[in-house]
């Protein structure tokens, strides 16, 4: 059964053309804006990576990647995966760039998450503004991340303003400053719900909202979402929540931290039962110190444009493939998939 929902007084703007151009508007200036807040330098990025890196992200650790041969020679192979997203392979990318404290890259990043059932907000298709920068270790806290958040928030407001004034009576959707909370005391706050209901109830009533530190259990014996181990700090990461008023639920727009130092690295794979992927050429390069500190995470393009443009359907603003059943059921409704 598709899982996915269409409010009953929504209604489709029918002219795709100028949902093109709004998309085009909305990429293009928060690319911008988000470079200069954050000092950050757009670069290019691989579509896939070798197996054998360890640079491929493993996200909560059950997605399967995309995989296929290549030849390295003519008569061997080896094999490839496309990325699921670029949280390490930016971290390797600032050393062999040898960026500096305080700055950092960002790249339009393209991804295949072939196990993601498409619904109002997923797809098997992920754009994301992928960004990365250089830290000192005194910048490893929680002040210097709400300092990033609250920089990663001024850029969406920005885009709003801009919205404002080029779409008539756009009305504001976010608030005047982030709500900043540790997801153990989200959990102590509605201790009867599950995550996704709290992440509603905490966005419904603040807008937009930080929720940190996730990967460890809670008092629940569950995180409050899965984190993989071997790239963000589980006690100084987060992600990025709106609330969606056409769906009437939270929206999570980006999922960031303090990357794992060798320390911390040891700690999570050690509690993930993951220490076999100590010896990948990644891990080995984080341990020896051939790797910068830092911090980075992926804002999602299609989710910001459905965010902004107030859009019911991830579709609406991306291509990808779509269920059957979903095209035909959503175009009797005159919404059109793209």
């Amino acid at each position: 059964m598709i899982n996915y929902k269409v409010p009953a007084s929504y209604h489709s703007d029918s002219d795709l053309i100028r949902t093109q151009k709004n998309i085009k508007f909305i990429k293009d200036n928060f690319e911008r804006i988000l470079a200069k807040n954050l000092h950050l330098l757009r670069v290019s990025a691989p579509l896939f990576v070798k197996k054998s890196s360890g640079l491929n992200d493993d996200l909560s650790g059950v997605e399967k990647p995309v995989s296929f041969m290549v030849k390295e020679t003519p008569d061997s192979e080896v094999e490839a995966e496309i990325v699921q997203s670029l949280a390490k392979w930016k971290r390797y990318a600032l050393g062999q760039y040898d960026f500096w404290v305080g700055k950092g890259l960002y790249t339009d990043m393209n991804a295949i998450r072939a196990d993601e059932l498409p619904d109002n907000t997923h797809s098997i298709y992920v754009d994301q503004w992928d960004w990365e920068k250089v830290i000192t270790a005194e910048e490893r806290n929680m002040d210097y991340l709400h300092e990033i958040v609250n920089l990663i928030f001024i850029t969406f407001r920005e885009i709003e303003i801009l919205l404002q004034g080029k779409i008539k009576g756009y009305e504001r959707l976010l608030p005047d400053k982030v709500t900043f909370i540790d997801s153990q005391d989200l959990e102590d706050m509605y201790p009867d719900k599950d995550p996704e209901e709290r992440e509603d109830l905490i966005c419904k009533e603040h807008k937009f909202v930080f929720i940190e530190r996730i990967g460890h259990k809670l008092k629940s014996g569950k995180p409050h979402s899965p984190r993989s181990p071997d790239y963000d700090d589980w006690n100084l990461n987060g992600d990025i929540l709106v609330w969606n008023p056409v769906l009437d639920s939270a929206l999570e727009l980006s999922s960031m931290g303090i990357r794992v130092d060798a320390k911390s690295l040891f700690s999570q794979l050690e509690i993930s039962g993951e220490m076999d992927r100590i010896d990948l050429p990644y891990h080995k390069s984080l341990i020896n110190d051939e790797l910068p500190l830092t911090i980075g995470g992926g804002i999602g393009q299609s989710r910001i444009c459905m965010f902004f443009l107030q859009k019911f359907h991830i579709g609406e603003v991306q291509a990808s493939i779509w269920p059957q059943e979903m095209i035909d059921e959503l175009r009797a409704k005159d919404i059109e998939l793209l």
